[in-house]
């Protein structure tokens, strides 16, 4: 069994063939989706998707591309929407000093105020980083989510080194990874290999990031084994054993009901 610990399957790119997506997924032996929001509408379309189709949990929040949209009352919409039996997480959430597509001081606000939402919530937080790794983890090292005790979100598509992996760790986080693990041209497999496998997820973040041999193509839930199957070959496992212990990972992250698994 594989968990899809991130993924975009209410993205406008699956309108036409969603329920043939969720099919292929189901038949891969994807049994659980991890549905990550980017704004308040994304996030709403997405539990709509997981009240429709059994296995998908849904995560609330404003991605750092949209923080110049997040207005007053949105954070109180997202606590409304929270309510629903299918929120598991806060996210996704975060930094992204790469593209900038809202101004630093927007970014940065919206991410702790999300933060506060889900210390508030006691939900986990998926994280969003990009070219800002030392300001990320600088949050994210004084946010009091991380005095709980427990397993308190993950590094998605995680791209820093593997000093900065056994940071977050420390704090409290799970590392995962997608698609780039079977990138040639990619550390993150070499980052990969040296990860405690109790603190591994794996994501899909479709329809991004499509695995070889479909790189550049349309990324979907079904191609999830590709990158459990190269990460098994980096720490000489089977891919069921990377099924089995990045599910159950993903089971403690977003306390999914035992029953379902």
């Amino acid at each position: 069994m594989l968990v899809d610990s991130h993924a975009h399957i209410d993205a406008r790119i699956y309108n036409k063939d969603r329920d043939q997506v969720i099919a292929r997924a189901t038949e891969a032996g994807v049994r659980f989706i991890i549905n990550a929001g980017l704004d308040l509408e994304s996030s709403a379309a997405s539990l709509k998707l997981a009240q429709k189709y059994a296995g998908v949990f849904v995560a609330l929040g404003f991605h750092p591309h949209n923080a110049a949209k997040m207005k007053d009352g949105d954070l109180d919409k997202l606590a409304q929407l929270s309510q629903e039996p299918e929120v598991v997480a806060i996210g996704e959430i975060g930094l992204d000093f790469y593209r900038n597509l809202s101004p630093r001081e927007a970014q940065i606000e919206a991410f702790e105020q999300q933060l506060e939402l889900a210390q508030r919530l006691n939900l986990p937080v998926i994280i969003h980083c990009r070219n800002a790794q030392e300001e990320v983890f600088a949050i994210l090292s004084q946010w009091a989510g991380c005095q709980r005790g427990n397993p308190v979100g993950v590094l998605h598509c995680f791209s820093g080194d593997r000093e900065l992996a056994e940071r977050y760790i420390a704090l409290g986080f799970f590392i995962s990874f997608a698609g780039p693990v079977t990138y040639p041209s990619s550390n993150a497999a070499e980052i990969a290999r040296d990860i405690p496998l109790d603190s591994l997820l794996i994501e899909t973040d479709c329809p991004f990031l499509a695995p070889v041999p479909y790189r550049g193509k349309r990324n979907e839930p079904a191609f999830l084994p590709l990158v459990a199957e190269r990460l098994g070959q980096i720490r000489g496992l089977s891919l069921d054993e990377v099924a089995e212990n990045t599910a159950q990972n993903t089971l403690r992250l977003f306390r999914l009901p035992v029953q379902a698994f």
